[in-house]
């Protein structure tokens, strides 16, 4: 190929991903007539996204360039590699390409390291060259950022010369400068201290197809070349990047191949201009009446895909829609171009990152995909081909999740925490704009009304997860000079994506504390429980009970009857009770725990038990209209780890004044003959009914999805029996299911189809 070609060819390899650290190893070869010399071994680490000290591993071995194969991995393996690299250990190491697909050999597998090796070649391994692995299986390092004393980067190329990472949309039009999020504008990428352009010779619709992708936007459309042409033309330029060609799937630019301008830049790109982009948004972030118009239409009809579990927007565990019920996605051979599928399907971006192993939480009911494989250039999910899953295949603990790119909207620079003890903590004080161009003024918003929904809303817009607890009074984080009430009468539902989309009284304040004692506060939290209750054991053991008046004081004096029972005569008659059972899993990252500490817990002394939780549950009887015939609501006599997934250890137990709490994976049972687990039905008439329980109904604990705790059933009651069936999850049927549920005519006899 001649020297030239074999350097474009090595170039070609280094802008593949991002920044590449090339490493020699610390073996010397020993020089003798009897011994074959050992292969000089190289390392780098490669891939995105990713930091400086993370990455794929890549191992130069028998002149050529490859991969290490995840199987049986450790992190005594990654020590070992990370000192290759120049840092002193590994804090990590990921599985499964999580830094995309390598290229060319897979050198190693099963390695097998006691982590004091002074090379990856003398830990165990299968043979060079040896592997029965795919690159979906490439194995990747977090190195502690710290260098080896006196270490030499003997085969750095020059980073500053090989790498794209930032990458911006400058707008140029004076209007689209203060408006977010920026649509259209110049790409430009981050060059030491600034910002450098993009030759367009060459330029096509997939390379912007990318950029708007990073950017959060699920399209590209046309721009008018002329109107910019004449704007840069007085315009002094710095060209960084040329000839750059995107498949149009890639994630990044850095995956698209490029070339960079070398030395003196002032006769670059001669015949063109800064490359512009124009990006289409997605309906959430769409703006102006036009832009809405067009969204509404694309989207009539529900969707068939959604995210659920996400602390952000853009984010969370992947849920289709088939046969008229949602179901998860297995993870099996799930990547970035399946992932991006989706984000883009959603309205946002190309994907940051594809999740595996149930990481946004587990979802319930049936697995509908297995092995997608999508080749990213996919309109929706349903058009990759995909497995049907067989129970043996995959489990909730392997459900797939997104992490997709949004537009940047600046929302949390209007809000900021002040007074607590860490960055998750603190009294909100939000930015009111005093007038335009003015610098904006802080101020705190009143606590009256503020519980979890707000909580929730305030932690999102600060980039800070999910919210612990939404606090009404916090004069004990009192360290900053921002006394004026700004905000008041804020009520959320839950979704927005800054407080400024919630109701709020405007201008007009109306607080009736406006001390700052009583400014609301949040702590916040990178994960969060998630109740749902285990609709088919509610169908499987619904019964009715007429029980005698004399056993129900301790019933009666807990208000687990209805207002009727006051006026019957005691302790002679009965009442007609609808028992079941509940068992409440916690799917979520975070154990459940009761809002209020032990030392609040109140002791019944009928029951003799403590209710950590007044109000737990509650359970209605509705019309198919929804007016509610009969209510019990059920306090929570103990919360407590019943049983638990298989590996999962029982943390919590009510005995003995034990902590309560039901943790990740493990069920809490309220058997069907406890008192209290019914609803009186005393003075309902027959008929065709709703039977809804709704878990943890007051938002008092935080959870990463409110979607999902509420159960309806149908059921019949024909004044002595009663049949109850089609139990599912609130919001586990699509909407025309739903409808179909709620106008259910009833039963004709007590044959349920």
């Amino acid at each position: 190929m001649g020297s030239c070609g074999t350097w474009a060819w090595q170039e070609l390899l280094v802008l593949l991903s991002s920044v590449w650290l090339w490493v020699g190893s610390a073996q010397p070869t020993l020089p003798g007539p009897t011994h074959t010399p050992r292969p000089q071994l190289k390392f780098r680490l490669a891939g995105y996204p990713r930091k400086h000290n993370e990455g794929r591993v890549e191992v130069f071995y028998n002149d050529e360039w490859g991969t290490i194969c995840d199987d049986d991995f450790t992190l005594a393996n990654a020590h070992v590699l990370c000192r290759h690299l120049g840092f002193v250990a590994a804090t990590g190491w990921a599985h499964s390409a999580k830094y995309g697909k390598g290229i060319g050999r897979i050198w190693l597998d099963n390695v097998n390291c006691a982590g004091g090796e002074k090379s990856i070649g003398d830990c165990k391994h299968r043979g060079w060259g040896n592997s029965d692995c795919s690159h979906e299986e490439d194995a990747g390092v977090i190195c502690k950022d710290e260098r080896i004393p006196g270490f030499k980067d003997s085969n750095v190329i020059e980073t500053e010369q090989s790498h794209v990472e930032e990458v911006r949309l400058r707008p140029v039009v004076s209007g689209a400068r203060r408006q977010l999020p920026v649509m259209e504008g110049i790409v430009e990428v981050r060059y030491k201290d600034g910002w450098a352009q993009i030759c367009d010779e060459g330029w096509d619709s997939q390379n912007s197809r990318v950029v708007c992708g990073m950017m959060g936007f699920p399209a590209e459309k046309k721009v008018n070349r002329n109107f910019y042409k004449l704007f840069t033309e007085r315009q002094q330029l710095n060209y960084r990047l040329h000839s750059v060609s995107c498949v149009g799937t890639e994630v990044h630019l850095s995956m698209c191949t490029f070339e960079f301008y070398r030395g003196n830049t002032s006769a670059a790109c001669r015949a063109g201009m800064p490359v512009v982009v124009s990006c289409v948004p997605g309906p959430l972030f769409a703006t102006g009446n036009a832009h809405k118009k067009k969204q509404r239409q694309q989207q009539q009809g529900q969707p068939r895909i959604r995210l659920k579990g996400g602390a952000k927007v853009g984010e969370g565990r992947v849920e289709v829609l088939k046969s008229s019920e949602w179901g998860t996605i297995c993870d099996d051979r799930w990547n970035l171009l399946s992932a991006s599928v989706v984000c883009r399907e959603l309205g946002f971006g190309s994907a940051k990152e594809a999740l595996t192993g149930a990481r946004m939480g587990q979802g319930m009911g049936p697995i509908h995909m297995n092995e997608v494989q999508c080749l990213g250039t996919e309109k929706s999910l349903w058009s990759c081909p995909f497995k049907n899953i067989t129970q043996e295949d995959c489990k909730h603990t392997e459900d797939a999740a997104v992490r997709c790119n949004i537009p940047y909207m600046g929302y949390e620079n209007l809000i900021r925490l002040s007074g607590g003890r860490s960055r998750f903590e603190g009294r909100v004080e939000v930015a009111v704009r005093a007038g335009d161009g003015d610098q904006p003024r802080w101020g705190l918003v009143c606590g009256e009304g503020w519980g979890t929904l707000e909580a929730m809303v305030a932690c999102r817009q600060l980039g800070l997860g999910f919210a612990n607890h939404g606090l009404q009074e916090t004069w004990y984080w009192d360290a900053s000079n921002v006394t004026e009430m700004v905000l008041s009468g804020v009520k959320c539902a839950g979704h927005e994506m800054s407080l400024s989309h919630c109701q709020h009284h405007g201008t007009s304040l109306n607080c009736r504390n406006t001390g700052t004692r009583f400014a609301a506060g949040v702590i916040c939290s990178e994960t969060a429980s998630d109740l749902l209750l285990h609709a088919p054991l509610v169908q499987e053991t619904a019964y009715i009970e007429d029980r005698p008046l004399h056993m129900l004081y301790c019933a009666a004096e807990e208000n687990c009857l209805s207002s009727s029972a006051r006026l019957a005569n005691w302790p002679y008659g009965h009442r007609r009770l609808l028992r079941f059972s509940s068992q409440i899993h916690n799917n979520g990252r975070a154990d459940f725990r009761p809002k209020a500490g032990r030392h609040s817990w109140v002791w019944h002394e009928c029951h003799r038990h403590y209710h950590s939780m007044d109000i737990f549950t509650h359970y209605d009887i509705l019309t198919p209209n929804g007016t509610k015939v009969a209510e019990g609501h059920k306090a929570s006599f103990c919360l407590e780890d019943t049983e638990c997934e298989e590996d999962v250890a029982k943390r919590y137990e009510c005995a003995n004044f034990g902590e309560q709490g039901i943790t990740v994976g493990c069920w809490d049972l309220y058997r069907h003959d406890i008192d209290c687990q019914w609803i009186d039905i005393t003075d309902v008439k027959p008929g065709n009914y709703i039977l809804q329980v709704v878990i943890n109904p007051n938002f008092e604990v935080a959870e990463s999805d409110f979607t999902n705790n509420a159960m309806k059933c149908n059921c019949k009651y024909d004044g002595h029996r009663i049949w109850v069936h089609s139990c599912h999850i609130g919001d586990a049927l699509s909407e025309e299911a739903n409808k179909r549920f709620e106008q259910y005519p009833g039963q004709l006899n007590n044959q349920i189809s």
